[in-house]
């Protein structure tokens, strides 16, 4: 083992064999820790949801009691909507598979590009959030250090995710608890204590309503609350989290995600809700270098018996660390969710196939590095403001739920025979009229101020997705030619064909799904060295990507699909009387498989020299290089400092 991959193997951990039954089951997440993993984003929103959406508000803090009651329907009825997507999707996909599948792949072109900034968002926002909250504690000489310490903090979930997100999940696990139970207690007792207050609250809001109408007219009072109530809108990201990442939950997967939804639901609900009714009743007001909840939150201490400053501040310290901790965790989910959306896109050939591509540790690593670099930019632009992030991740979150909760209202009018159907369109409608109402209050009222941002973002991604599918869909065109090209290649009629002789002369064609690509390299080889070669050898190393390591099913599938194509390789050389053989490996790398193959083969074929083709581009450039691994150039150098030979035939695409 090489020092790059031991230092790698201590960073990471040891590789994981994805064919193996107790591997999947180890990385499956149940209900309660999914609700941890993806859960936390959702939840942690309440860090900051509540608090931007009050202070817009501004001085008519007594609208706040509808900003709670309509906080904790919104959350209800949007995970009730995404319940049907877990339904009708339970391989997950999220938002870009309903949009994909129910409106159009163009429609799921744009969820998806609005899902990836979301994630990125997620990452950064969280981030920048907790580390608001962590230095609220510390004096305002110290603000200057929020920056590094959010870059710091990115890095470090990066290389946790690298792990595994299971692992990524149980380290965190701790944090995530520890928030529950003290924003619990802290949230009921603010409210009881203060529940006598609603005896007067009630009708003074009332009044005070009346009277705003009165003097401002009803139009620009519910203008203004709507206002307030979309710039609160990231409360509600990371509900959809559940829904992308079925394909991560534990057997029943629907009946898992209902649950981990439920949780979700109920949870955020409760915080949400509870924190705009703390902001109300105890009488928050801003102050510099806090978030709102420390300065309600150092109120309710001093009201439960922490009195004294010692008892205050370590009691603030302990409330405000697990809020920054459970931010960080709601980071972790960006981790998880946006490489997965990568995957997805991966396999619709919007973005270059290689982030379908598992690690050793089974994870998308691709996907990660990306999405953590991303973040990495992004808070370096928006110097971890997190009242931009906030408008730049509201608009995201709610373009892809706008989007997704559409093809949810289209797909229950086009099934109106089924039973219930009503119901749930209704339910689909009521979540869309909120979703794009709050769209479109973001983006007329807050454009100048970081929506145009949001927009320049998921236009260019989708600008540069359209033209990664392109290339993608012309390079099928010309495989699909070639193809057939070798389709009326005749099969012969031998019914006894050769034994394989293991010291004759071998060529040994490394092969994959394409058949027009194997008969070329041998026929090719037939015609440059007729009589030579007595054994014809055809190996395949299949790559266990993040589409087919969806389930068990998928898996099967693969292996079906790749021992028919071996197998047709084999049929043609016996129907013409060559011998012929097959070898077949699956792994995380299909660099490595085929490499491992090629030992077993020249183990059993001491006289062999292996051939593969490669894809040869007129117009070469760096966008073909990144869209294209150069798997045949990486084959030849192993194999040769191997001491075995290999050569790569041209397999010519023409413009």
């Amino acid at each position: 083992m090489s020092l790059y991959q031991s230092l790698r193997q201590f960073v990471v951990g040891a590789p994981l064999d994805p064919l193996s039954r107790r591997t999947r089951h180890s990385l499956a997440l149940v209900a309660f820790f999914a609700w941890v993993g993806l859960g936390a984003d959702g939840i942690s929103s309440s860090c900051y949801g509540p608090e931007e959406a009050f202070k817009a508000l501004g001085e008519h803090t007594h609208l706040g009691l509808y900003l709670a009651a309509a906080t904790v329907v919104t959350v209800f009825v949007i995970a009730l909507a995404y319940n049907q997507v877990i339904e009708l999707f339970p391989t997950g996909g999220g938002g870009y598979r309903v949009a994909s599948r129910l409106l159009g792949p163009r429609a799921g072109l744009v969820a998806g590009a609005a899902l990836l900034v979301d994630y990125v968002l997620t990452i950064a926002i969280s981030v920048a959030a907790g580390v608001d909250a962590l230095f609220s504690l510390l004096p305002l000489a110290l603000q200057k250090w929020k920056l590094a310490g959010g870059l710091a903090i990115v890095v470090l979930l990066l290389v946790l995710n690298l792990r595994g997100m299971k692992e990524a999940i149980k380290v965190l696990l701790p944090v995530f608890l520890g928030f529950i139970v003290t924003h619990a207690i802290m949230i009921a007792y603010g409210v009881l204590a203060h529940a006598g207050e609603f005896v007067r609250i009630v009708p003074a809001t009332f009044e005070a309503t009346r009277e705003a109408i009165t003097v401002m007219g009803f139009a620009p009072m519910a203008a203004f609350l709507l206002l307030a109530y979309a710039q609160g809108g990231g409360t509600y990201t990371g509900l959809e989290a559940v829904s992308n990442n079925v394909n991560v939950l534990a057997e029943p997967r629907v009946k898992t995600g209902k649950l981990t939804m439920l949780y979700m639901a109920a949870s955020l609900a409760f915080t949400a809700g509870g924190i705009i009714l703390v902001y109300l009743l105890w009488d928050a007001r801003p102050v510099e270098g806090q978030t709102l909840n420390a300065v309600a939150f150092g109120a309710v201490l001093k009201d439960m018996g922490f009195a004294t400053p010692f008892a205050h501040e370590g009691a603030l310290v302990v409330v405000l660390a697990l809020e920054a901790g459970l931010l960080f965790v709601a980071a972790n989910a960006g981790f998880l969710g946006g490489p997965a959306v990568l995957s997805n896109m991966a396999a619709d050939s919007w973005v270059p196939h290689k982030f379908r591509y598992l690690s050793t540790r089974l994870v998308t690593e691709n996907g990660i590095v990306v999405l953590g670099v991303a973040a990495l930019a992004i808070l370096l632009w928006s110097e971890g403001n997190v009242t931009l992030l906030v408008v730049l991740y509201s608009i995201s979150v709610f373009l892809t739920f706008a989007i997704s909760l559409l093809g949810l209202c289209v797909y229950w009018w086009r099934h109106r025979k089924e039973a219930r159907w009503l119901r749930r369109l209704a339910l689909s409608g009521t979540g869309f009229a909120v979703c794009a109402g709050i769209l479109a209050l973001l983006l007329y009222e807050r454009l100048a101020a970081g929506g145009w941002a949001a927009i320049l973002i998921i236009g260019t991604l989708v600008v540069l997705c359209l033209a990664v599918r392109h290339h993608y869909d012309f390079t099928k065109d010309q495989l699909r030619r070639i193809d057939a090209q070798f389709e009326n290649v005749p099969f012969g009629s031998i019914a006894e064909p050769p034994k394989p002789d293991y010291d004759a002369a071998t060529a040994v064609f490394m092969v994959g799904s394409s058949r027009g690509g194997g008969l070329h390299a041998l026929l090719w080889v037939q015609r440059m060295f007729p009589g030579h070669f007595r054994n014809f050898v055809f190996i395949n190393a299949r790559a266990v990507d993040a589409h087919s390591y969806g389930g068990a099913e998928d898996m099967e599938a693969m292996k079906i699909e790749a021992n028919v194509a071996l197998k047709y390789f084999e049929n043609f050389c016996h129907s013409n009387g060559l011998a012929s053989k097959t070898y077949l490996a699956f792994g995380t790398d299909p660099i490595d498989g085929f490499v491992e193959l090629c030992a077993r083969v020249r183990q059993d074929f001491p006289n062999c020299i292996f051939f593969t083709s490669k894809l040869i581009f007129e117009r070469d450039n760096f966008l073909i290089r990144l869209l294209h691994n150069q798997a045949a150039l990486v084959l030849q150098q192993r194999l040769h400092m191997a001491d075995m030979q290999m050569v790569i035939l041209p397999l010519k695409v023409e413009v």
